[in-house]
Formats: structure tokens, C-alpha cells, sequence
């Protein structure tokens, strides 16, 4: 009887704190449908592939396959193609809040000339899909001759990200710039601060949850691309995750061996799922307080 008073005061509780509105119940079905596919691949991971065939994954008969992640880590090429990720991720992330982020101060506490065209010419650069101009950057860049197997390729791939990802960027920092209160920089004003240093001493600090938020968006968004790195990337030493692995789906056709891919489609599924749960709080309070005037 108490087990049953509890479960039905759990109950109101929860429709209280979570009102059981569509939108709701469409949410939460999808979070357990996401749950159990993600559930689904680790399991198949630690799994062998006649298990995996047979539907038995995550009974785990056989035990615990470990040494599909050091195969699938070492034979299978994973290590390069994350370590390519990685680099093209970190470098073209910490890039570009170097970039946007005093660009997007000066665009939303100052007002110059062409700062409204500045703004309306980024907002317009946000709706232009990466396809159509894939062929006029490849021509710019064949004509400059940097097509080739090099450090070049590394780094036109680098400039492109950055490049690509510098509207949306600059337009979601804005936000969190024009909320921040004018009294900080009349007090900094006041003490002889330069308008740099207090940019770099007192604004770029109070941004941080947008600073944070969309340097996470950025880093997803770059690691799972796939277009231009298919172009620019073309050789398997400069490779990242996305075409790797699309590589090894077509290899699976002759090796056969599938519990080593889900074991790389774990590996490099670890770094965004990681920043998620470490930083949902962050990007929550990021994403709300660009809205909040400070």
C-alpha cells in the first residue's frame, strides 16, 4: 500500500512539475528513442558481429568485446581520421571566437557606417547553403594552386570552416553583447581603460555562456561535416571523422566486420556526446541568456 501511495504522489508530482501537453509527450519520445539507439550502438560495440546478426545484442554471451575498440582504434584507421577531427575542430573553433567575438561587440555597442549592411550582409550569408557555392571555392582555390596532398589541403579546409561558420557565429554572439549592461564600459571608462582592454578585461569574460554555447554548436557542426571535407580532404592522411567512416561502411562490404564499425561510430560519437552531458546546463543558460537584458 505505501509502495502505491508513493508511486501515485510520483505521479502527480510529475504531471504537476511536467504538464502531459504534446509537445511534452513528442519530447520525451524522442529522447527515449535517442537513449535507446545511442544504448543500442555501445552495446553492439562490446558485441561480435554474429550477435549483432542474430539479435542478440547487449545479451553479451560471449562477454564484454573490448578489443573492438584497440582493433577498430588501430587496423581500422580511427586514430587518424580522429586525431584529423580533432585538430581541424580545435583550431577552426578557437579561431573563430578570436574572429567573431570583437566583431560582434563592435557591430552591437558601436554604430559606424555600413554597420546595419555588415549585419543584414551576414544575416544573408546565414541562408546561403554550402552546395551552391562548393564549386566556385573549388575553382578560387584550384586557381591558387592549393589543391594538393599537403599541409595546403589541411589548411584551406581550416579557413573554410572557419570561413563558413563566421556569420552564424557573429550573429548568435550579438545577442549576448547587446544585453550586457552599457555600465560596465562606462566604468571601465572611467578608470582608463582603452575600448580593447575592455573588451578583453571585462566584456569577453561576461559573455562566456554564449562564448561557451556556440563554441559547442561550432565544434558539432564541424565535426560532423562531411561536403567540403569529401572535397578539400582528399587523401586518407588528412581525412576527419565523417568521411572516415563513410569509408569504412563501403569496406564493410568485404571485411564483414561490424562490430568493429560500431565500435568507430562509438569512438568518434564520444567527444559531442561527452560536451553534452557535461556542459547542458551551460548551453541551456547560454541559449536563455541572450534573450534576458542585462
Amino acid at each position: 500500500m505505501k509502495s502505491k501511495k508513493k508511486a501515485s504522489s510520483f505521479l502527480r508530482a510529475l504531471k504537476k512539475e511536467a504538464p502531459l501537453t504534446p509537445g511534452y509527450i513528442a519530447l520525451t519520445a524522442w529522447s527515449i528513442l535517442t537513449i535507446l539507439i545511442i544504448g543500442w550502438m555501445f552495446c553492439a560495440s562490446l558485441s561480435t558481429t554474429p550477435e549483432i546478426f542474430s539479435g542478440k545484442v547487449g545479451t553479451f554471451s560471449s562477454g564484454l568485446h573490448f578489443e573492438n575498440y584497440a582493433k577498430a582504434w588501430n587496423s581500422q584507421n580511427v586514430s587518424k581520421i580522429f586525431m584529423n577531427s580533432l585538430g581541424y575542430t580545435l583550431v577552426s573553433c578557437t579561431a573563430l571566437i578570436f574572429v567573431c567575438a570583437p566583431a560582434a561587440y563592435a557591430l552591437s555597442r558601436f554604430k559606424f557606417f555600413a554597420c546595419k549592411f555588415i549585419q543584414s550582409g551576414l544575416v544573408s550569408a546565414m541562408a546561403v547553403p554550402v552546395a551552391m557555392i562548393i564549386l566556385p571555392l573549388f575553382c578560387v582555390i584550384a586557381q591558387l594552386g592549393l589543391v594538393d596532398n599537403g599541409i595546403k589541403n589541411r589548411l584551406v579546409l581550416i579557413y573554410l570552416y572557419i570561413g563558413i561558420n563566421v556569420p552564424y557565429t557573429t550573429i548568435f554572439l550579438m545577442a549576448f553583447f547587446s544585453n550586457l549592461s552599457g555600465e560596465y564600459e562606462d566604468a571601465a571608462a572611467i578608470d582608463g581603460c582603452s575600448q580593447s582592454k575592455t573588451f578583453w578585461k571585462i566584456m569577453f569574460p561576461l559573455a562566456q555562456p554564449g562564448i561557451i554555447t556556440v563554441t559547442i554548436f561550432n565544434f558539432n557542426k564541424i565535426w560532423n561535416e562531411y561536403f567540403l571535407s569529401l572535397i578539400f580532404a582528399n587523401s586518407d592522411s588528412m581525412r576527419p571523422v565523417a568521411v572516415g567512416l563513410f569509408s569504412m561502411i563501403n569496406s564493410m562490404k568485404y571485411t564483414g566486420d561490424w562490430s568493429g564499425l560500431f565500435a568507430a561510430v562509438a569512438i568518434v560519437t564520444l567527444p559531442t556526446l561527452v560536451l553534452y552531458i557535461l556542459l547542458s546546463e551551460r548551453i541551456i543558460a547560454g541559449v536563455t541568456a541572450g534573450g534576458v537584458k542585462g
